[in-house]
């Protein structure tokens, strides 16, 4: 009967991981960064309030920016991280 119940426990514990993991990917995608999905819900209220699609340029240097923010990011956290570690 134990055996039964860790073993349930784990798998609840397990899921509830795969949740957490899931929830945060959600919240990354909905962040308007243009190398993620968020964005091209921002482009479209964007076309719906104006009438008129941005520019080719402005999709180019929004992309790039977004690019250089995520790499930033990333560089962030992990350094962040190599930092700690040795601290």
């Amino acid at each position: 009967m134990g055996i039964f119940f860790l073993g349930k426990l784990v798998c609840i514990m397990f899921w509830l991981f795969i949740d957490l993991i899931l929830m945060s990917l959600a919240c990354m995608n909905v962040l308007p960064i243009p190398n993620l999905d968020g964005v091209h819900g921002m482009f479209l209220v964007y076309e719906m309030i104006s009438g008129k699609k941005p520019s080719d340029r402005f999709m180019e240097v929004s992309t790039m920016i977004g690019f250089l923010l995520l790499i930033a990011i990333v560089l962030y956290a992990n350094l962040n991280d190599v930092f700690r570690a040795f601290a």
